[in-house]
């Protein structure tokens, strides 16, 4: 797949990586992607986290503080938007936030969990990187932000304001800002119906479906018509004949 993307991009395409996972700061998953040969531009990874980040900068209720329960790189997103950034501490609290933003966190205690469900009790802003209930990891399915947004929700009394990741539109339409483009001109090529096919046909994207992860022909077959992908590729080989198909 890295050699298949060099190609594209000196075809001209631009390419965008795009995750759910908050957890990381943009810098480290491009040293990630560095590393595996992919190509890797300034603006061509937008996580949840930056998603988020960019979104808080720029929405009407833009907020003064943001008290966030996630990992480093969320918190840093968040900074790099220009935003004042606490965590989820009793001085973060004492902060006065107007913001809660709630994401996969490594390090989730209780005292921290119960800190971010007052501040939303306080009718702050209550935003969720995604609602992905578990975190894939080389052992298990660890809970993912989700679950920890779940919990924040129940003990704050009421569901978030703005959910940013897949299935969501909120992080492909970031992704595609970030680069200068229109979403609907996008092609989104992932291996989750549920989430990048799903969060494809709400921002009117055209789509890939790759069958190299959970999701097979069978269940594109069991969806209705307008909600499936595009296209179906079988692995990357595939995948470089259907794009170079749609160059002509």
């Amino acid at each position: 797949m890295p050699q298949l993307l060099t190609e594209r991009v000196a075809a001209g395409d631009v390419v965008v990586y795009v995750t759910n996972n908050s957890r990381w700061h943009r810098t480290e998953y491009q040293a990630r992607l560095r590393s595996m040969g992919a190509p890797v531009a300034p603006d061509s990874v937008v996580s949840a986290a930056r998603a988020t980040a960019l979104a808080l900068a720029e929405h009407p209720r833009r907020p003064r503080t943001v008290l966030v329960l996630g990992g480093p790189g969320l918190m840093r997103e968040i900074r790099d938007a220009g935003l004042r950034a606490v965590a989820a501490t009793p001085r973060g609290l004492a902060a006065d936030p107007d913001a809660v933003v709630v994401g996969v966190d490594f390090s989730l205690t209780y005292r921290r969990l119960s800190i971010a469900a007052e501040a939303v009790r306080r009718d702050t802003l209550f935003v969720a990187t995604n609602r992905d209930p578990v975190y894939p990891t080389a052992e298990t399915l660890a809970a993912g932000a989700g679950s920890i947004v779940a919990a924040v929700a129940v003990a704050g009394r009421r569901e978030p304001d703005i959910v940013i990741g897949k299935p969501e539109p909120g992080l492909f339409r970031e992704a595609a800002r970030s680069v200068g483009m229109r979403v609907e001109e996008a092609i989104v090529i992932g291996d989750g119906l549920g989430t990048d096919i799903a969060a494809a046909v709400r921002v009117g994207a055209r789509s890939v479906l790759m069958l190299t992860g959970v999701s097979t022909r069978a269940h594109v077959d069991a969806l209705p018509e307008d909600a499936g992908p595009t296209w179906i590729a079988e692995d990357p080989p595939d995948l470089a004949r259907l794009l170079a198909r749609l160059d002509h």
